[in-house]
Parts: structure tokens; sequence; C-alpha cells
């Protein structure tokens, strides 16, 4: 196959329209196929059936079979070829159907995906996506509610993004179906029916960049993903008490954007990072201990951590307990000492 183009564009601009972040990563998929016939997209239904999710609803029928495809029940078969495509130039996106299910490809992905240009000294790269719906919120059993980011930021050679609205949903997977490097393209669950107006092609920041979405000067939430939502909430509601909270959208894990995240946490002084994945060892760990080694002497408290439990996820009626909320974040806030 020949590329017919990988810019970042489609060929002529939308209307703007109201889409949701399905929408948006459809939109993304299908454009990223136009513009290069070396991207295939293959998974467990996401042929006819367009995905679980209809994040692949009409490509099918609009690319064929040839392009987009339904794989066996086996993930560690779906990143294996992935692997073999990519080493041969084509630019393959796989999907995990539901975060625990990529654990079958654990090795693949660990062994494999992420020490290619390592292993080669450079000379071989594995331009592949591996798209993974992820975290909870939607009332799913086990197995199909989970947040395995920690598992792969700890894994150096994949990059680890999730974007936590359509606009970044569309630009962020054409970027990274772009990147000669292996891309490991976290989608919230709970995100995929939020709504935007937006006129495609959309181009937001980098892909490896934080994006502040709300000003504040009293103290910084870092989120990403599903907990952006929570962030904000809680920065509507401190507003009414007077507090100033400023909410960073993280969307990169790993590469981590120590630029933006420490401007703001210098600016604040205070900073308190939100995910729903278990406390121990989880990602907030990393973020915390990564603001503090660079901002210490900036800081007027130490960085706090709003998370899901020690526990495995919880049956869906127990969820709601579960999952970080605007009232733990500001709970957690009150356990600073505040000048007055």
């Amino acid at each position: 196959m020949t590329a017919t183009t990988t810019e970042h564009e489609t060929p002529a601009a939308s209307a703007p329209t109201q889409l949701t972040m399905a929408g948006a990563l459809n939109a993304a998929l299908r454009d990223a196929m136009a513009a290069d016939d070396r991207v295939v997209v293959y998974g467990e239904d996401v042929g006819p059936l367009g995905g679980v999710f209809r994040v692949t609803d009409g490509l099918q029928a609009r690319f064929g079979e040839d392009r987009i495809w339904d794989s066996p029940l086996a993930e560690s078969g779906i990143v294996g070829t992935a692997i073999g495509m990519a080493m041969y130039g084509m630019r393959p996106v796989v999907e995990m159907q539901f975060d625990a299910f990529s654990y079958p490809a654990f090795e693949q992905m660990v062994s494999h995906v992420a020490k290619m240009r390592n292993r080669t000294k450079g000379r071989m790269t594995l331009p592949m996506v591996v798209r993974i719906p992820c975290a909870g919120a939607i009332g799913g059993v086990e197995h199909h509610s989970d947040s395995s980011e920690a598992y792969w930021t700890a894994t150096p050679g994949l990059t680890v993004v999730m974007p936590s609205n359509p606009a970044d949903a569309y630009s962020m997977l054409r970027e990274a179906i772009d990147s000669d490097d292996p891309v490991v393209f976290m989608e919230p669950k709970s995100r995929y029916w939020s709504k935007a107006p937006l006129t495609l092609p959309v181009t937001t920041a980098p892909m490896d960049r934080a994006v502040v979405e709300r000003e504040g000067t009293d103290v910084t939430l870092l989120g990403y993903g599903p907990t952006v939502r929570t962030a904000l909430e809680a920065a509507d509601a401190a507003e009414a008490e007077g507090l100033s909270i400023e909410v960073v959208d993280l969307r990169s894990l790993s590469p981590f954007d120590d630029e933006t995240v420490g401007a703001s946490v210098r600016k604040t002084s205070r900073a308190a990072v939100i995910h729903e994945a278990a406390q121990f060892g989880g990602y907030g760990a990393e973020v915390a201990a990564r603001v503090t080694e660079r901002n210490f002497h900036h800081l007027a408290a130490p960085v706090l951590r709003v998370t899901g439990f020690d526990i495995p996820y919880p049956s869906p009626k127990l969820e709601e307990h579960y999952l970080p909320t605007a009232d733990r974040v500001l709970a957690a806030l009150d356990t600073w000492e505040w000048d007055d």
C-alpha cells in the first residue's frame, strides 16, 4: 500500500456540528483512513456492528473488509499481528473493546511493542495505536470497568494519552495515528456521549502537552480523562466559597508535561491529582512525587491524591461510592491548613 498523505487534515472542512466523543473518534478514524491507505482498523466487533460503543460505526461499509475487520477474540493475537503489520510499513489501529480485556495482550505490549525501537537501536519503529476504552461510571460489570493507565505508563517506550473531550479526541487520535511510535490511546467510557460543537478537522494542543482548562489562583487540580469533569465541578462549587481553583487537563500521561503543570503549581502553590484507579501505586503517586521534586520550594502544602479506593473495582450498585467526586475533592482540600 502507498500513502496518499499523512497530513493532519481532511480534504475539506465541514460545517460546525454537535459531536459526541464517540463521534469525534469515528471521524478521526474515517479521516485518517481516507488520508493514508496504510491505516487499517481491526478488533472485536468493530466491523458491521461498529464496536460496542459505535466508535467504528459505518467504517467497514465505507472502506471495505480489507481496511477494517472483526478479529478473533484473542487480544494477544490482535496486538501481535499489529506488531508485524507495523514492522512492514502499515499503520494499524486496534481496539481492546474494554480496558480489562487488554491484559491478555500485556506481554506483547511490554516485551515487544514498547521495546522494538530500543531493541533495534532505532532502526525499526512501530507506528501503531492501541485503543482502550477505560474507566468507569457506566455501570459495567467485572472486567468492563477498570483504570489500567499505571500499567502502561510504567512501561518505557509507550506513549500513553487520554482525551477528556470531543475536540481532543479527534485531534489526539489523528496525531497518534501519524506517530511513528506506538501509542496507547485510552478513551474514558463515561465521556463517549459528551458533546461539543466542532468544525472538522480540528487541531488542538499537541498530544504530549497538558492544557489549562480553567484559570485559578489558589489551588491546581490535575485531572485527565473522566476526572477533568470532576475537577471542573469542584472548581465551580469552590468558587461560591471564595476559593479559586485552576484545572489542568494532563492529556498526556507519558510523557508528562512538567512545564505546563509546574507553571500552574508555582502560581497556586497547592496541588491535588484526581484519578479513578486505586490510590496505592496509582498514577497519582508518580504525579505527586514529580510535582513535589520539581516545585518543592513553591509548595505551601503536600500534594494530595483523590482517587478510587484500594479495592477491586466494585459492582455497578457500589460504583457511585467508589468514584472520586467533587465533594470528595473539596473535602480533601479542607485537610490542608489554610492561612486566614
